[in-house]
């Protein structure tokens, strides 16, 4: 065995004994890839959290080489779950993943805004303009879209069961693999024309309609 084996292995034997997390700084250099140490702490301490107590702030440390990707995993967003929203501007806006569960949005302009993976479920969002709005992968189930402009919107893979449609333009919308009530995508395909400028697929086309 060789010197530089000898004192990694003994910096490795003194670091298991050290308690809970602080393992971690002990030497950044035991660790073959920073990236993925850093990561596999934070993805642990989210789901084993709750046994072990608060963290450290050294455990939480990403300056040893995560990415600014990774780092924006863990940020706050801003959260307008149970707000008040209505008549508010948000166009053009980047709101990916943004929740606005069971938020009041009537009349609010979302026009052109990045809604990719937001949760609007249970929201009240009559009368708002969404049109070319990315809301693909979003939960927007037991919403209110009565009246609302979808017209240009892309709306690939939204789940909105039980939520109404009532009234709304979807001229020009992608519906492709969106999970909606029967009784909403027979009214919508009343109603639907076009295609969505971006993806080429023919509204009626998305909705499966016959």
């Amino acid at each position: 065995m060789t010197h530089r084996e000898v004192v990694v292995r003994k910096e490795a034997v003194e670091a298991a004994t050290l308690p809970g997390w602080r393992w971690l700084a002990v030497r950044p250099a035991l660790a073959v890839n920073t990236r993925l140490a850093a990561l596999a702490v934070l993805v642990a301490a989210l789901l084993l959290g709750a046994g072990l107590g608060p963290l450290p702030a050294l455990a939480l440390d990403t300056s040893a080489g995560v990415g600014l990707q990774e780092r924006a995993l863990f940020q706050d967003r801003v959260d307008y779950t149970l707000t008040n929203q209505s008549g508010v501007d948000f166009s053009g806006q980047q709101l990916a993943n943004t929740s606005f569960a069971g938020a009041l949005g009537r009349d609010a302009d979302f026009s052109g805004a990045d809604l990719h993976g937001s949760i609007l479920t249970q929201g009240v969002f009559s009368r708002s303009d969404f049109r070319g709005a990315d809301l693909s992968d979003a939960l927007m189930d037991r919403a209110d879209f009565s009246e609302t402009d979808l017209r240009g919107a892309l709306l690939r893979g939204v789940i909105a069961a039980g939520s109404s449609f009532s009234g709304a333009q979807v001229e020009n919308a992608d519906f492709t693999d969106a999970l909606l009530d029967r009784a909403d995508q027979r009214a919508l395909c009343q109603r639907a024309s076009g295609t969505h400028p971006l993806t080429g697929i023919s509204t009626r086309a998305s909705l499966e309609c016959g």
